[in-house]
């Protein structure tokens, strides 16, 4: 659970698919934003840059199935004596009119989900009945959330319900030349080790055989490009930044490094 204020500087954003009209829509008429797409493909980036611009603060919860309701709402706390409230950062991020971020909601417990709703829909408020207290978001205030529908392994679906309750933004690994520009930039590297390195993620992701939980993200290309950077090989570095988070298993291990050979 982490908190930015409003005057962090924004961060670059790449647009792909003109995600962020559809994100000041939506701020504009109040409504709350689910992002869905792939582990790695821009989402909290997203949300990041739209605070700044919106010139929010931004609240930011990694949901999982341990975190509960009085996580997010607050408790009360004893403190030298006293029985004091403490707000959690959902009842925070609404007192303060600030973009409030679910990352990846899915992962939640379904009580949390149930108080969410109302802070979801028309009603706009959160109800705090441990502290007797109901709070109506000022207009300020932006709820977003994202999940990733395409994770293979998950057992977790958001209800219709809930999903029903967001305008939705869909967003997917941006188009090889796009890609490329958005590693250049951010991993810091030449455009034609960009180049080779989306090469490479366009062989793996198109490779379904190989089964992987997870396919190479966006993020794993950047963070390739950054060690390439710090001195490793290219080869090396996407060894230890792509191969070694996609798989632990051997064959598997093999054959993208196999890839990797060929394409760096």
């Amino acid at each position: 659970m982490a908190t930015t204020p409003a005057d962090a500087p924004a961060p670059w954003y790449r647009e792909v698919a003109g995600e962020r009209a559809v994100f000041r829509a939506a701020a504009a008429a109040g409504l709350p934003v689910l992002l869905k797409g792939p582990t790695g493909c821009g989402k909290s980036r997203l949300v990041e840059a739209m605070a700044a611009e919106l010139g929010r603060p931004l609240v930011t919860v990694a949901c999982n199935d341990d975190t509960s309701a009085a996580d997010l709402l607050g408790r009360w706390l004893v403190q030298g004596g006293d029985t004091v409230w403490q707000d959690g950062p959902v009842t925070r991020a609404v007192r303060q009119g600030a973009v409030l971020y679910l990352d990846e909601v899915a992962e939640a417990r379904e009580d949390v989900i149930v108080v969410l709703h109302p802070l979801s829909d028309h009603r706009r408020e959160l109800l705090l009945d441990r502290h007797a207290e109901r709070l109506v978001a000022p207009p300020s205030f932006r709820l977003v959330a994202s999940f990733n529908p395409g994770y293979r392994h998950g057992i977790k679906e958001l209800k219709p319900s809930t999903r029903q309750r967001f305008v939705t933004i869909g967003l997917e690994y941006p188009p090889a030349a796009i890609e490329a520009e958005i590693v250049t930039t951010e991993g810091a590297c030449e455009p034609a080790l960009a180049k080779r390195l989306v090469a490479l993620a366009g062989k793996i992701r198109a490779l379904d055989e190989l089964a992987l939980g997870e396919t190479v993200s966006t993020r794993l290309l950047v963070m390739a490009a950054r060690l390439v950077g710090s001195g490793l090989s290219p080869r090396h570095a996407a060894e230890a930044a792509i191969v070694g988070a996609l798989t632990d298993d051997g064959p598997t291990s093999v054959a993208l490094r196999e890839l990797v050979a060929l394409s760096l």
